[in-house]
C-alpha cells in the first residue's frame, strides 16, 4: 500500500482498512479532541472510499445536534468526555451514516483540563457495531498535539479489536 506511512497512526489504519475492505464493511467516525485524526488515519490508505463513509469533527453541541442528529433530550444526564457520551455518539454516527462500524471520541487534549472536571489527557472513546467496546484513556499529559495523537491511535486499537473479534465471532 504505497502513499500509507509504515510508522504511527497509519500503521494502525493501513491493515484495518485491508481488513474492512475484505469484509465488505464500512466505517464512520464521530470524534472531538482528536481533532479530525481519526477520520485522516484512515483516509489515507489506498482504497478508503470503499470502507469510510464519513465523519466529523463533533466539538460542540450545535455540532452534536446538526451533525449526528442527537438532541439535548438524548443527552440528558450523560457529561461529555465520558463513556456513556462517547458511546451516544458512536451510535449514532453509525446509524446516520449506516455504517457497520461506528467510532467516537470525545476527551480534554490539553493544555488545561475541560469544563467538567477532567484533566488534559482524558479521552473516552467507544466503538458502535457488531461488537461494542468503550474505554477510558488518561495520559497524564497535558501536551495537546501529543493527546491527540493517543487518542486517535486508541480509538483506531478499539476499531481493531472489535472488527477482529467480531470476526473471529463469525
Amino acid at each position: 500500500m504505497t502513499g500509507v506511512p509504515t510508522t504511527g497512526l497509519g500503521a494502525l489504519a493501513a491493515p484495518l482498512g485491508g481488513l474492512l475492505r475484505e469484509r465488505g464493511e464500512t466505517v464512520a467516525v464521530a470524534e472531538s479532541a482528536a481533532g479530525g485524526l481519526i477520520s485522516a488515519a484512515l483516509l489515507a490508505v489506498p482504497g478508503a472510499s470503499a470502507y469510510f463513509l464519513g465523519g466529523g469533527v463533533i466539538y460542540t453541541q450545535a455540532a452534536r445536534r446538526a451533525l449526528l442528529g442527537v438532541d439535548d433530550a438524548a443527552v440528558t444526564g450523560i457529561r461529555s468526555a465520558s463513556e456513556p457520551y462517547a458511546l451516544l455518539k458512536a451510535r449514532a454516527v453509525r446509524q446516520r451514516l449506516g455504517a457497520t462500524w461506528g467510532v467516537s471520541e470525545t476527551g480534554a487534549a490539553g493544555p488545561t483540563g475541560n469544563r467538567y472536571g477532567d484533566a488534559a489527557g482524558h479521552a473516552c472513546i467507544a466503538v458502535a457495531g457488531p461488537v461494542e467496546r468503550v474505554l477510558t484513556l488518561e495520559t497524564g499529559d497535558a501536551d495537546r498535539g501529543a493527546n491527540m495523537q493517543r487518542f486517535a491511535r486508541a480509538a483506531l486499537e478499539l476499531l481493531d479489536a472489535c472488527v477482529r473479534s467480531a470476526g473471529a465471532r463469525g
